[in-house]
């Protein structure tokens, strides 16, 4: 079968089309065949090999498709289901041996295409909005890069809840998509000298309950400063770079600021959960209370421009590969 292989960290470059045996099912596994393939930040960290993994690998953590082998003695799964998961790895390909566990049925009204695109980023703002900082009808957030695929998926979520979004974004484009969305207010980059001041004039000089970050290194000063008393800054990515170490004597000062690094997989830790989780966002977009934005879609070989158009913070919504 074709998949894209890394045999060394680096660039986007070193991603890399293969042809490889087709996955054999082990114990408690499924094969999956892979009609679409999300494309996340966590690629680009495993690319780069800030999150290291043993080489060589088959990227990718994100998937949809129709079960088409099982493993010894599999229970709860069978052959032809149509399935996604996330956090297993060997998605960048045309199948994927997947622990039985970490499959997520899907629902009829949402296509292998939807369910590719909102797993991962879907569940990822379920925990951020219902746990990290569960939101409160009435109060105000701020989110960053509010027309991609994460920031528009938070936007709908906290306006769904009955919260007020500002959302950040760099073009009128964005703007116009963010506010789609649900956004009360967009504030641009690019015209704009004190993101945190911009903050505060449009919260009477409170700030916000919480500042849902996944642009990290450029965006984390404003994000401390554009905190009302005891909020909440959730660090959740890292797009612009990894923020410099944080002298705790600043959230004090930010008037006992909360900071935290969560990561979805502390949030779907066991399958309980999981399809908990998973059934909520799917049950929104089934529902039409979530729409998924799906920004570009490229054949498996063009993973490298994938991961290039993603970095570049050139796209919207979520991009796919498509094997």
């Amino acid at each position: 079968m074709q998949a894209v292989q890394i045999t060394q960290y680096g660039g986007s470059e070193v991603l890399t089309a293969a042809d490889v045996d087709l996955p054999v099912p082990g114990p408690g596994q499924a094969v999956v065949e892979i009609a679409a393939t999300g494309v996340n930040f966590i690629d680009v960290y495993h690319r780069l090999g800030r999150y290291p993994t043993p080489l060589p690998f088959i990227p990718g953590v994100e998937a949809a498709g129709r079960v088409v082998a099982l493993g010894p003695d599999v229970t709860g799964v069978a052959l032809g289901d149509r399935v996604g998961w996330v956090l297993a790895p060997g998605a960048y390909a045309q199948a994927a041996a997947v622990p039985v566990d970490r499959l997520v049925p899907l629902p009829d009204g949402v296509s292998d295409e939807t369910a590719a695109a909102v797993l991962l980023q879907g569940m990822t703002a379920h925990f951020l909005t219902h746990d990290v900082h569960p939101v409160r009808a009435g109060e105000t957030v701020l989110v960053h890069a509010a027309a991609g695929g994460m920031g528009l998926l938070l936007t709908q979520l906290v306006t769904h809840l009955g919260g007020r979004v500002i959302g950040t974004v760099s073009t009128e484009e964005k703007e116009r998509l963010a506010r789609g969305a649900g956004a009360a207010e967009v504030i641009r980059y690019d015209q704009v000298d004190d993101l945190a001041a911009q903050v505060r004039a449009l919260t009477g000089g409170e700030g916000v309950a919480a500042v849902y970050d996944g642009v990290g290194a450029s965006t984390f000063d404003a994000s401390l400063a554009s905190l009302r008393r005891r909020g909440v800054l959730a660090l959740y990515g890292a797009a612009s770079g990894p923020v410099p170490p944080v002298d705790p004597l600043r959230l004090m000062q930010a008037g006992s600021a909360v900071l935290t690094r969560p990561t979805l997989g502390d949030f779907v830790d066991s399958r309980q959960e999981l399809l908990e989780r998973a059934t909520d966002v799917l049950g929104w977009v089934d529902a039409g209370t979530l729409h998924v934005s799906i920004g570009g879609r490229y054949p498996l070989a063009e993973a490298a421009r994938a991961h290039e158009d993603l970095t570049s913070r050139r796209t919207t919504g979520k991009l796919l590969l498509i094997p």
